[in-house]
């Protein structure tokens, strides 16, 4: 047997779902008994979705009704030689499905945008469904949204824009490269597909895993030598943090163990190649004098490259999503540093140590994460008002369901855009503004 032959068995084992099906065995996660042969005992247990319009006067796998175990309708299709449908619904279509049902025992997560909920299931060992709803929400936007604010206001805001200028190369690579090679998600049955909100994107690679896998390892390459602490420490948290969250994806039915494997070296890769330049990025983005022009610029053309317009996903506004705020951060410590807010401690001085806890400094960080995390919100609530409106109108697209619009690409791409830049604008200009005007800085 030749080398190519071995390495497409290891592939396909390793893509198996029955794998990842044993796995959520082995963790005490089981689908629910099969239907009854008994047709009164299925009305019975069907009753209390009897009074759900979605669902009454639908025979299973009728359009927009419930779908027999083994359907296509939480997967996302691959395509056949590369062409084929495109990912996702078309366009504006995923609207047909209704208002989302009320949430079932067992689903981690609802799309919101879809209605579409994650598999009823059996769920025995309760400890290991709490870490891994903690480890999948290590990749997700409520994580996001306070763990760089965190870093940028009360730890070290040079760690923090530099971490975000990772996250924001990793995730955007990663989002691509779904959509170029383009595999489904882990057949369900045999998986539980416990989580659905990222089900209409591509499997391979996982992104979840490339962030689980960038974060912490860019933590300590960016901390080790700026503030004294031991390495063990960093060389723990690594591991620990990674295998979390790339367990958890497998635990949630949302990846196979091939995913897994190819996001963490995926990711390895690009630390490898692009690291050594984050000093250089993170320095042209707060010194250059057209540093925002260039951004701006720069990060509508990166989105420009990889939307198309013709298919709804999650994926295209979380790419925008990620570029928005990459964009804005960038140019709000353009600003704060011209205006002389936030000063980087001098090289002399380092290693930095860390100040002693004392009741001032707690309440002052929570009293900065709690101004500055109620600003972020209303920045970006009020710019959700404005620019899902403004898009509809601009494209002509009815704004009487919100839901139903942004399953248009031409709403959701410049919302998601133009307001994740407002908020990242937000946390590194507006807000330590804030904090230096009523002296919490």
């Amino acid at each position: 047997m030749s080398l190519r032959q071995r390495l497409a068995q290891l592939v396909g084992r390793l893509q198996d779902p029955q794998k990842v099906a044993r796995f959520q065995r082995l963790c005490g996660v089981e689908a629910p008994p099969r239907r009854s042969a008994d047709p009164r005992e299925d009305e019975k247990a069907e009753a209390p979705l009897a009074g759900d319009p979605r669902l009454r006067g639908r025979p299973p796998g009728a359009p927009g009704g419930p779908q027999p175990p083994g359907s296509d309708r939480n997967q996302c299709p691959a395509k056949p030689d590369g062409g084929g449908s495109p990912n996702g619904v078309r366009n504006g279509l995923a609207a047909e499905l209704g208002p989302a049902s009320p949430r079932r025992a067992g689903a981690l997560r609802r799309n919101s945008l879809t209605g579409e909920e994650g598999q009823l299931a059996r769920v025995s060992n309760w400890p290991l469904y709490c870490l891994f709803c903690f480890g999948t929400e290590l990749g997700n936007e409520l994580f996001y949204i306070l763990f760089f604010p965190f870093w940028i206001w009360n730890l070290d805001p040079l760690v923090g824009r530099r971490l975000v200028v990772i996250w924001v190369l990793v995730m955007y690579l990663g989002q691509c490269t779904k959509d170029i090679i383009r595999w489904p998600r882990p057949a369900s049955p045999p998986v539980v597909k416990l989580e659905v909100f990222y089900n209409s994107e591509y499997s391979m690679p996982s992104t979840h895993a490339m962030s689980g896998t960038a974060i912490p390892i860019s933590m300590v390459l960016l901390t080790y030598g700026r503030w004294q602490y031991p390495l063990i420490y960093g060389l723990i948290l690594i591991p620990c943090w990674c295998s979390l969250v790339c367990l958890s994806r497998i635990y949630m039915g949302m990846h196979s163990i091939l995913d897994i494997i190819a996001g963490f070296l995926y990711t390895i890769l690009i630390l490898a190649v692009f690291y050594p330049f984050v000093d250089l990025i993170d320095n042209f983005n707060q010194t250059h004098k057209y540093a925002p022009l260039i951004i701006i610029g720069l990060h509508l053309a990166l989105g420009i490259f990889s939307f198309t317009l013709d298919t709804w996903s999650t994926s295209r506004g979380d790419t925008a999503e990620i570029l928005g705020s990459g964009a804005g951060i960038a140019c709000g410590s353009h600003v704060t540093y011209n205006m002389g807010l936030v000063l980087d401690p001098s090289l002399d001085i380092l290693p930095l140590a860390g100040p002693p806890i004392t009741m001032t400094l707690f309440g002052k960080a929570i009293l900065r994460i709690l101004i500055g995390m109620v600003f972020v919100l209303i920045v970006r609530d009020v710019m959700k008002k404005i620019t899902i409106p403004l898009a509809c109108k601009i494209f002509n697209i009815p704004c009487d369901d919100i839901r139903k619009a942004r399953q248009h690409m031409e709403v959701e791409l410049p919302y998601r855009y133009i307001t994740y830049g407002m908020v990242g604008f937000s946390i590194t200009f507006f807000v330590p503004y804030i904090f230096f005007f009523i002296g919490i800085s």
